[in-house]
């Protein structure tokens, strides 16, 4: 697994190291049980506060894309599965949208208040 960066972002570092191993789950690179490399060798290979790393792996593990646990560290848990079924899914809206001329930004607006009102009609 290659967790990568891009220092000149304006994105939180933290964000960033998130957001690959995301991208990792989504493509299949990665799936339940596998083990995320430690949070030291992902700091020192990156030149990266460890506690940078913590905070984007306790993000995952809010998520639930990640379980931690003392000793055996950062695995992809099991409900991390159907994220990789979904991965053709978001490609198709991410394209849809891009056709009818709607921004990144606000398609993720659009899916952050479908997921609100969703929440809010369970």
């Amino acid at each position: 697994m290659l967790i990568r960066i891009d220092a000149d972002s304006t994105r939180p570092l933290f964000e960033q190291v998130a957001s690959s191993v995301r991208g990792d789950i989504l493509a299949g690179r990665v799936g339940p049980g596998d083990r995320l490399p430690t949070a030291r060798d992902v700091a020192e290979a990156l030149d990266i506060n460890l506690h940078t790393v913590l905070r984007a792996y306790q993000q995952l593990r809010d998520e639930g894309l990640v379980d931690l646990r003392r000793g055996r560290g950062a695995v992809i848990s099991a409900s991390a599965a159907p994220l990789a079924e979904l991965a053709g899914d978001v490609a198709d809206l991410v394209r849809r949208a891009a056709s009818l001329g709607i921004s990144s930004t606000t398609l993720a607006a659009l899916i952050t208040e479908a997921v609100v009102v969703t929440e809010v009609d369970s």
